[in-house]
């Protein structure tokens, strides 16, 4: 059901980007700060809608289905801004890109291996580079506003770079299982052409 516990949980991911987004256009300490909190409190649903949904067996398929597209508009919505408000810019762009590039490859290679019911887990690698991922927009959320002395932004940035480069590597592994799934995929079977034409795959 679409009101159970674990998929409002994860509704609420979705309902709350443009909230953070507007906050972020603000762009004073009080406002950053704000964003940061509601952030890390979506960041935190990620882990409790699926914990709950097991353990309270309302796994569900539109949980399923919404629970990655929530993850995916949330992390896009948050690299966008962090580059349209400066906190991401000159070579710094290029992990968020990286991120965004493997979000989209991923997901594509999940509806292809879905067709095929190939399940694909998500490795320890993919856990500790998606937890670096949420610190580091965390970090980058909060900016100038966090504590004084403290170089939030250098650590943030730092922080994803080494998320870009985990996600190379968890990117790689997806596509790497996917390509042997596709390779051993049958050709398409051809049929019977009539009146001699010549023959065509089917469609």
């Amino acid at each position: 059901m679409l009101t159970n516990l674990p998929n409002l949980l994860t509704l609420s991911r979705i309902a709350i980007i443009p909230v953070v987004i507007a906050l972020l256009f603000v762009r004073t300490d009080w406002a950053d700060v704000t964003a940061c909190i509601l952030y890390a409190a979506a960041c935190i649903t990620d882990w409790f809608d699926g914990y709950l949904a097991r353990a309270w067996d309302q796994v569900s398929p539109i949980g399923k289905f919404l629970d990655p597209i929530a993850d995916k508009l949330l992390v896009a919505a948050v690299l966008f801004m962090l580059v349209a408000v400066d906190r991401l810019t000159g070579i710094s762009v290029l992990p968020a890109v990286v991120i965004l590039l493997r979000e989209v490859l991923v997901s594509g290679l999940r509806e292809f291996l879905a067709g095929l019911q190939v399940s694909v887990p998500v490795s320890r690698l993919a856990k500790w580079k998606t937890t670096i991922q949420m610190v580091a927009l965390g970090v980058l959320i909060v900016g100038d506003a966090g504590p004084d002395g403290v170089p939030v932004e250098a650590i943030g940035i730092v922080g994803l770079w080494i998320a870009g480069a985990l996600t190379l590597f968890t990117g790689w592994d997806y596509m790497r299982v996917g390509w042997a799934h596709m390779a051993a995929s049958p050709a398409p079977q051809r049929v019977a052409p009539p009146h001699g034409r010549p023959a065509q795959p089917a469609r």
